[in-house]
């Protein structure tokens, strides 16, 4: 008999935070993220600096998860981790720790994808997301992945289109760097953007195949275009920074909204949902909003909380697991790659 009152545990470790959640009946019990500042130093993440701290931070941010849930470890019925893709080292944290916990708790362990938690993170019962309906389009936007999914059910996924060099995150953070901002730049280019206009200056978007991605050509000219007028002017940056911003968003956007387009016409598909960190985005969200009205797309935008890495993706596809009893044997290894 398979429990109905059921606490899964979630774990996501596959970069720079360390993440626990405790999900019960759909229901997210705590929700802790540890954020590795040291990495700011750094302009990036390393990865060698991220995996010593995730070994400092799991023990207490799983303490913390169970305390805030309110529950006792020993009513775990199952432990949900991150198996990949993401940073080796910061994996094997995760992968090692959950392993252990489920073999001494003697309950099941449960592999999560994390790309495919992005999207399931939409499942998450809350009064602020309603659940997409079968099949959707999901648009999944991060710092290393750009992808666009045909969704058929919760464990049928297929990707029909994604970046060939760099992820739409990367163009971001990489942009910023350019234009002198700390990492991580994405969300403060988004700051400024709100404050510029979007038509102030033009920039290139990629010619790839109707439904595939391409930003390594972006970031360039987005060197070039500096280069070239700090050449003239010295402060064109800190005179111009605003509608630089406002700019690059503008282009950066209307590229994913096109691929999103040409990905509806070709299924018919017009359920479409985003997850991902980048999918926390202001503009990204404010151009999705607006094809209810002129497109007649039906939208579904994770809260803020569910954007970024987080464990509480990772519970509720270990909840759905569960419930189709797909556990994993615990000699399982955690991968950098994976594919849907």
């Amino acid at each position: 008999m398979k429990p109905t009152n059921t606490y899964i545990l979630g774990i996501e470790s596959s970069c720079d935070d360390t993440a626990a959640a405790v999900i019960h009946n759909g229901v997210i019990l705590s929700n802790v993220v540890a954020t590795q500042d040291i990495h700011k130093e750094y302009g990036g993440v390393v990865p060698e600096l991220a995996s010593r701290a995730h070994q400092q931070n799991i023990v207490p941010v799983v303490q913390l998860a169970l305390h805030k849930a309110n529950i006792d470890k020993k009513q775990l019925n199952a432990i949900a981790f991150t198996r990949g893709p993401g940073l080796m080292g910061s994996l094997l944290i995760g992968t090692s720790f959950s392993k252990s916990l489920a073999m001494g708790l003697d309950i099941p362990l449960i592999a999560v994808n994390h790309m495919q938690a992005h999207i399931l993170a939409h499942f998450i019962k809350t009064e602020e997301q309603t659940a997409p309906s079968f099949p959707f389009l999901a648009l999944t936007i991060s710092g290393g992945h750009t992808q666009i999914v045909k969704v058929s059910n919760y464990f049928e996924m297929e990707v029909i289109g994604q970046t060939i060099d760099d992820a739409v995150g990367e163009a971001f953070d990489k942009s910023a760097k350019i234009l002198g901002l700390p990492y991580p730049g994405g969300p403060l280019i988004d700051k400024y953007a709100q404050l510029g206009n979007p038509k102030a200056f033009r920039f290139p978007k990629p010619k790839v195949s109707p439904l595939d991605f391409s930003f390594s050509g972006l970031k360039t000219a987005v060197l070039y275009f500096v280069e070239r007028n700090t050449a003239k002017n010295p402060d064109f940056i800190s005179e111009n920074l605003e509608d630089i911003c406002a700019s690059l968003q503008f282009t950066i956007v209307d590229y994913l909204m096109d691929k999103l387009k040409n990905a509806v016409k070709e299924t018919g598909i017009k359920e479409i949902a985003i997850g991902g960190g980048v999918s926390a985005n202001s503009g990204i969200r404010k151009a999705l909003k607006n094809t209810e009205k002129t497109l007649g797309w039906t939208t579904h935008i994770p809260k803020f909380e569910f954007c970024t890495d987080n464990a509480a993706m990772i519970s509720i596809v270990g909840e759905l697991k569960f419930k189709e009893q797909l556990f994993a044997e615990n000699d399982i290894a955690a991968m950098a790659r994976m594919k849907f």
